[in-house]
């Protein structure tokens, strides 16, 4: 299994979780997990049920299970046994403009104020390009085509020597962001700074870390966004992933066409972007019942027996 693991390219992480549950399924059986049946299969996730075990880690055990039984084994009728668990959707965090507006003003300098603004705008790309925090932190110098209003990452990193109307957001595959009049300008303040300091190297991070040769780590991006939070006043959970949602949010309600926050967040399925209907109070509010389109109604006292 570790073998067929490493063929596919799997993190050491990602290995050591599959074969921690595949060993807590044969723990549970009593025997080699390759002798399992659909009865133990069964077994197994009512105990996990009755024990309460959370979604997350029987579905995390659904997984490890199936591509054992799939991959490893070559049984995919019993893998077929394994249910997965929904799980209720939260709904998301999300900072009003103005609660942005204080949390980029108390954003510690130009680099961490860009690096905010960039992880709202950045919405745009695969749902499983990772998380904001991350894919934010690693974007490296290149083009920003001002004149078109978007942020564009390829797969080839910026030439040496590019200014602040050519800032690059470099990363594995083609996609786009959107690049407001404001992001500019953060993105142009943070480049002047930056090349001053010698901290933006020629092809190297757009956010570096410490150490330049680095980027900036998703955990000191996390941090700052804490740190400003709380600076701020902002009494909310707020996280770089919070930036996003608030992205989509306020896109929402500006009345963009939910197909398009669709195509700019990446998802799949319109019902996740569906999600932030329920948190996007302007349209809510902005909503006319059928009622209030009917003719007006007689006011008046009930007839008797009514």
């Amino acid at each position: 299994m570790i073998e067929d693991m490493s063929v596919r390219g799997f993190t050491e992480k990602t290995r050591n979780d599959y074969v921690r549950n595949v060993r807590a399924f044969a723990a549970f059986i009593g025997r080699s997990p390759d002798t399992a049946t659909a009865e133990d299969l069964r077994r197994f996730q009512l105990h996990q049920a009755q024990t309460g075990v959370q979604p997350p880690s029987i579905n995390s055990a659904v997984a490890a299970l199936r591509f054992f039984l799939t991959v490893t084994l070559d049984r995919p009728d019993l893998a077929r046994r394994l249910t997965i668990v929904r799980e209720p959707r939260r709904l998301p965090a999300v900072l009003s403009i103005e609660e942005v507006t204080l949390l980029l003003q108390a954003a510690p300098g130009p680099k961490y104020k860009a690096a905010f603004a960039t992880a709202g705008a950045w919405s745009s790309g695969r749902p499983k390009a990772g998380p904001v925090g991350r894919r934010t932190a690693r974007l490296r110098g290149g083009r920003a085509q001002g004149r078109r209003h978007r942020l564009r990452a390829h797969a080839a990193a910026g030439r040496a020597g590019q200014g602040p109307q050519e800032l690059a957001l470099a990363k594995a595959g083609d996609r786009h962001a959107m690049l407001s009049p404001q992001l500019l300008e953060l993105l142009r303040v943070w480049w002047r700074e930056g090349r001053q300091l010698g901290v933006l190297l020629p092809r190297g991070w757009l956010f570096p870390g410490r150490n330049p040769v680095e980027p900036l780590s998703a955990r000191q991006l996390n941090r700052a966004v804490h740190a400003a939070a709380e600076a701020a006043g902002i009494k909310k959970r707020v996280s770089p992933h919070t930036l996003r949602h608030s992205f989509a949010t306020h896109l929402l309600e500006q009345d963009t066409d939910i197909r398009v926050i669709q195509v700019l967040l990446g998802h799949a399925k319109l019902d996740t972007t569906a999600l932030y209907t329920r948190v996007a109070n302007t349209t809510i509010r902005n909503v006319t019942s059928p009622l209030d389109r009917l003719a007006p109604l007689p006011v008046g006292r009930p007839r008797s027996g009514v």
